[in-house]
């Protein structure tokens, strides 16, 4: 019997897209939060996209992408619910559409190795 992991149905990708959900579920807060901006709700919009932004932070750094620390780091802060910077306008709807093409690209191009059979103990 073979020691090597059988080859999945799809073929094995040999990669996983550990920051994809959090990217995912980030966008589509980003995109409830336009509706709210201005509106106390907005609080919790912030928190949901400050944690994922540290979130995906980790992932980037899991998968040595060290390009995407800046970009989800100035996500945090900016989005920070503690002291928050009370942005409103169209530049801050078009800071929410950057955000969201950034949780996006994140979530597809951060993929870490799958560990082999033998380092997973």
């Amino acid at each position: 019997m073979s020691s090597q992991r059988p080859a999945s149905r799809y073929g094995d990708p040999g990669w996983r897209r550990l920051a994809l959900a959090p990217g995912l579920i980030a966008a589509v807060v980003l995109f409830v939060g336009i509706a709210l901006i201005g509106q106390d709700a907005f609080t919790y919009i912030s928190w949901v996209v400050a944690v994922l932004a540290l979130i995906v932070m980790v992932f980037a750094i899991q998968a040595k992408h060290w390009w995407w620390l800046p970009v989800f780091a100035a996500v945090a802060v900016l989005w920070n619910p503690v002291l928050p910077f009370g942005f409103d306008g169209p530049l801050w709807i078009g800071a929410q559409y950057l955000a969201v093409v950034a949780f996006l690209a994140a979530g597809v191009l951060i993929k870490v190795p799958v560990p082999s059979e033998g380092s997973r103990r």
